[in-house]
């Protein structure tokens, strides 16, 4: 609804700006300290300018509800502005405006099948009685979102926009279409339906932390090599962070402190194509990063001073 739409701006803004000035900041040094081309010193830049939200929303639970919304809001999009992005950069072999053409296009057909999927998927829930029906539908959009990379297309838009659609039925009852899948009934269902993905969710996730964790190389991770990249690397997410939440008068902390890297970090180090790698970046140097602002991040939560429930003073 309209009272949103300030905080979904300035989130916006906060989320794709600083994204965007450290991604081509960071491929300009890659660029000039490893003697590549500049477009693959972008596509290395980019996975370290995103914010994981794996890691973000669940550790933000304990701070006031407009400091929770605010990192839902901006490491969500953080994720998605990066992966599409990223998809992107990587994807095409020269980026003029033919390129900016395809993707306008791919994204015209994403909102398409969003629109079709989202529909049809609404009125399967609220029409399957079935004691078996959220997991089929889980499958299905799985199958729409790797058809959807199949075909180049970003995806995550379509994985959003059925989130976003699902989640505020209340605002959207009255259309009259709406009102053909019973939206008293898809309520109840889609409460059922978050429970389920919040459980599914937390096993991928606490699966894939445990894995990671035993991978580490305590060589890799004490790397000295790589250590004056990551420090510069974890102080100029932190230092621009800083400076937007000062342009958008936020208050500093603790907002400042929660801007880890993670999953979607490694996720995407591990999609770069073999021909636009670098050896400049290294497992290293991304576990270091990944570390680093993790540690910052706890230290913030552990120092902030916990507020009174009724506190929600991220606004000066």
């Amino acid at each position: 609804n309209q009272s949103k739409m300030a905080l979904v701006g300035k989130t916006s803004l906060i989320a794709f700006v600083p994204m965007m000035i450290f991604s081509l900041g960071l491929a300009y040094a890659f660029c000039y300290y490893g003697n590549i081309s500049y477009k693959i010193g972008l596509a290395n830049a980019i996975p370290f300018a995103i914010i994981s939200s794996a890691i973000a929303i669940p550790s933000v639970q304990n701070l006031s509800l407009a400091n929770r919304e605010f990192i839902t809001y901006e490491s969500s999009l953080s994720d998605i502005f990066g992966v599409v992005l990223f998809n992107f950069v990587t994807m095409n072999e020269i980026i003029d405006g033919g390129a900016f053409v395809d993707f306008s296009i791919e994204l015209v057909i994403t909102l398409t099948i969003t629109f079709v999927s989202t529909i049809g998927l609404a009125l399967l829930l609220s029409k399957i009685n079935h004691h078996v029906k959220f997991l089929p539908i889980i499958l299905i959009i799985l199958l729409i979102y790797n058809i959807s990379k199949v075909y180049h297309l970003p995806a995550l838009i379509f994985i959003l926009l059925f989130g976003i659609f699902m989640g505020n039925l209340d605002e959207i009852k009255h259309l009259k279409f709406i009102k053909l899948l019973k939206p008293e009934i898809l309520d109840k269902e889609v409460h059922k339906f978050k429970e389920l993905n919040t459980e599914i969710a937390f096993l991928v996730r606490t699966l894939f932390f445990l894995l990671f964790g035993y991978l580490i190389q305590t060589a890799e991770l004490l790397n000295t090599d790589t250590l004056v990249w990551s420090v510069s690397i974890t102080t100029s997410i932190f230092g621009i962070r800083y400076v937007f939440l000062k342009i958008f008068n936020y208050k500093i902390s603790p907002l400042l402190f929660i801007s880890p890297r993670g999953l979607i970090t490694i996720l995407l180090f591990m999609s770069i194509p073999a021909s636009q790698t670098t050896a400049l970046v290294n497992n290293s140097m991304i576990l270091q990063v990944i570390i680093m602002s993790a540690l910052v991040m706890m230290l913030g939560l552990m120092l902030n001073k916990k507020l009174k429930p009724l506190e929600t003073p991220e606004l000066k």
